[in-house]
């Protein structure tokens, strides 16, 4: 191949050909050249050691043909008389430097040729000569498996010779299109085994093909195991109760019925997680409270944020500690909130150190529905009708919206006066023995309930103070009877209600409303709290601590002595 690319580089430039670097084998041929001309001189006495001559001469050329005058250092080949076919001088496949393969002289002219090459195997035309050669193609060879994806495996060369000689060999061309489909050993082009490409099998280990094995009894299992469990969820109800308690779900072998009933057998393995904990979430209460007022934590009694400066910080609502005690001689207080108990519980302990809540419930006692807790007042074991919940998130009362009183979330300002607001009405429903609290509650709805009942007072102050001042003209100022029991000091004994000291009589002779009066009486109860408070608050809190400690140290006791019970040893005093 090298010597053909060499000879048609000369006969596209006629030039004087260079000799190439002789082989070994082309070295010898010229010593027997070179012996037996000196066997043919006969002694003659012709010196054939090498010497420099005279210029170089080409075959074909004639005596008459003189260099060139013009530069007569340059070589006779460049001569515009020159033709291609006198010009056209082969190599030989391995000359030395000066050195030909074999000479032949015919007619006395010295050919440097061999006509062992196929172009000069007899007279050929010029056109004939410079046409290109074709190259034989050489040996197919096998692409390289693709390592992408893991070194294949060698167990068929190993151990399938005899299997891999039935199969054919077939080499795909390389693929320049870039279509997946054509790519030689692809899913499109029908590969296997025996393409060029190794199938994704080939890379499989047998760890491989035991993993695939073991996965693919474990799907059958799985889905034999699911339908056998669909089948017992969903078998008939046991006993009259669980059917009374499904009246959707009725028992029978229908597919819709089964499903039904799977369907709630497993919505009730699912309440552990979705109801409250208890369906009673409050103990039982005799006499029960008259109102119980459920109150949420999170941005209605406090406000917890985190900054970069000082982190988590929880504010306390302006007026809190007013709005719980003073409340606390009408309703059952129950704080309610969708905070976990580990994070609610120390907040609330700080917040309400003196247990004036008697119920504190977290997000254990709500229910789960649709990503949200939902705080059922249903599971309280209070009667609704006298119950009533203060949030800040309309979600978590949507089961009882006609209970609930939703307010704007407190955001931590300091001058908030929203909470302490509200009291004037709450007091109000504890005074007058509303036997439905939610009919009070919906006779204001879509108003503001502090500002709305702020303005029905006063509308009924006025009718109060005009119809006693018509009452007060219609009676003389003086009786003989009030004038006598003045003069000894006595005063006149009203009749019907008495609020403390003070009938209700009396107070409206003051000028006093009912409710007026009855909030002169909750303020001097809360004073007398504060009171108490201020006094034997330190006292309290020591017992409760004390309680508190005295109460663990027995359930550690108590579970000291089950433990060792259990594995036989004496009880641990």
């Amino acid at each position: 191949m090298l010597h053909r690319a060499a000879f048609r580089a000369v006969r596209n430039r006629p030039a004087l050909p260079v000799p190439r670097s002789s082989s070994s084998a082309s070295t010898c041929q010229w010593l027997r050249l070179y012996s037996d001309n000196n066997r043919s001189s006969n002694g003659s006495g012709q010196n054939h050691t090498w010497r420099r001559s005279g210029p170089i001469t080409f075959s074909g050329t004639s005596k008459s043909q003189s260099p060139n005058s013009v530069h007569p250092q340059q070589s006779p080949e460049f001569d515009s008389a020159a033709r291609p076919e006198r010009n056209a001088v082969p190599q030989s496949a391995g000359a030395g430097p000066g050195i030909y393969e074999a000479i032949e002289r015919e007619g006395g002219v010295r050919r440097g040729y061999t006509t062992g090459q196929e172009e000069f195997s007899g007279p050929q035309s010029p056109p004939q000569n410079t046409d290109p050669t074709t190259e034989s193609p050489g040996p197919t060879q096998k692409p390289l498996p693709d390592l992408r994806q893991g070194i294949p495996s060698t167990f068929d060369a190993e151990f399938g010779e005899a299997e891999a000689k039935d199969r054919t060999k077939a080499h795909h061309p390389i693929n320049i299109t870039e279509d997946p489909g054509k790519e030689p050993g692809g899913h499109g082009s029908g590969a296997s085994r025996e393409s060029g490409e190794l199938p994704k099998s080939a890379y499989e280990t047998s760890v491989d093909r035991r993993r695939n094995r073991v996965a693919n009894w474990s799907y059958m299992s799985a889905v034999l195991f699911a339908a056998l469990g669909a089948v017992y969820l969903g078998r008939d109800w046991e006993t009259a109760e669980e059917e009374a308690a499904h009246p959707d779900a009725p028992s029978g072998w229908g597919l819709g019925q089964i499903y039904t009933r799977a369907r709630a057998r497993l919505n009730s393995q699912m309440g552990y997680y979705t109801e409250p904990t208890f369906p009673k979430l409050l103990p039982d209460m005799d006499p029960a409270p008259p109102l119980t007022l459920v109150l949420s934590l999170e941005d209605l009694l406090i406000h917890s944020e985190w900054t970069r400066e000082h982190g988590w910080r929880t504010a306390k609502r302006p007026g809190v500690d007013y709005f719980l005690r003073y409340l606390s001689q009408y309703y059952e207080l129950v704080i309610f909130t969708s905070v976990r108990s580990t994070d609610a519980d120390p907040i609330i302990r700080k917040l309400d150190p003196f247990r004036i809540v008697m119920w504190p419930l977290f997000r254990e006692a709500t229910r789960y529905e649709k990503g949200e807790y939902v705080k059922d007042l249903s599971c309280l074991n209070r009667d609704l009708s006298k119950t009533i919940i203060i949030d800040t998130n309309p979600a978590h009362v949507k089961l009882q919206p006609e209970n609930a009183i939703v307010l704007p979330k407190w955001t931590g300002q300091a001058g908030d006066k929203g909470l302490v607001a509200l009291i004037p009405f709450l007091e109000y429903l504890a005074m007058m023995g509303v036997s439905d609290v939610r009919t009070a509650i919906k006779s204001f709805e879509g108003k503001d309930i502090a500002t709305e009942f702020a303005r029905r007072e006063t509308k009924a102050r006025d009718a109060f103070n005009k119809q006693l001042a018509e009452e007060r003209a219609k009676k003389p100022k003086h009786s003989a009877g009030s004038w006598l029991m003045g003069a000894l000091g006595m005063k006149p004994q009203g009749g019907g209600l008495a609020l403390g000291d003070q009938s209700v009589a009396e107070g409206f002779e003051q000028g006093k409303m009912l409710s007026d009066q009855f909030r002169e009486r909750g303020l001097k109860q809360y004073e007398a709290m504060e009171k108490e408070i201020r006094e034997n608050g330190e006292k309290w809190l020591k017992e409760m601590a004390e309680e508190e400690k005295r109460f663990q140290e027995e359930q550690m006791k108590s579970m000291k002595t089950g433990m060792f019970g259990w594995f036989g040893g004496p009880p641990q005093k």
